[in-house]
């Protein structure tokens, strides 16, 4: 089955499916979330309520090919990505160990948080037609307000565009 459902990620990453995912809006207060990540870590996002801004990308299936281009790029561009106040995460309802595993293979240095029950995915609405999550992110405001939904992410270019995006947006830049 796990087989199988790689199969079709993988499929689906190199003809370009994709399914809209989400009935969330942008002003709908971003659903909570408290999941752990590869560096052991629970992550939750009311505790960055009033204090940070949170990308949360989600991804379809750890160690396939379009996951790992976009695993990279945050990996090798993600300076640019931190030249903003912000906190970001990749999610997917791999089990931890598997993103552990993935994490380590793409020299990941930010959290990859998992979400093997699906609640949370199930909460952003993200869950695709095999059950994995669809590849979608979530920029999420200081005040916990969604405020950009990304459904056409291009793995090859996310940390670029996201930095591109947080800009477009008006998120704060860290003081240097």
């Amino acid at each position: 089955m796990r087989t199988s459902i790689k199969l079709l990620c993988s499929l689906a990453s190199v003809v370009g499916f994709s399914v809209l995912a989400t009935d969330l809006k942008v002003g709908d207060e971003a659903p909570n979330f408290n999941l752990q990540a590869t560096n052991g870590d629970y992550y939750q996002l009311s505790d960055y309520k009033n204090k940070q801004a949170v990308v949360l990308a989600w991804y379809p299936m750890a160690n396939t090919r379009g996951c790992t281009i976009e695993c990279k790029s945050l990996t090798e561009d993600g300076h640019l990505i931190r030249e903003y106040d912000v906190s970001y995460f990749m999610a997917s309802v791999d089990p931890l160990d598997d993103n552990r595993d993935f994490a380590e293979k793409t020299g990941a240095d930010f959290p990859m948080l998992s979400d093997p029950s699906k609640e949370a995915a199930k909460a952003y609405d993200v869950l695709n037609m095999v059950s994995v999550a669809s590849r979608v992110t979530f920029y999420i405001s200081k005040e916990g307000k969604i405020i950009k939904i990304d459904e056409d992410v291009s793995p090859k270019t996310a940390a670029q565009d996201m930095a591109d995006t947080l800009g477009t947006l008006n998120v704060a830049q860290k003081t240097k």
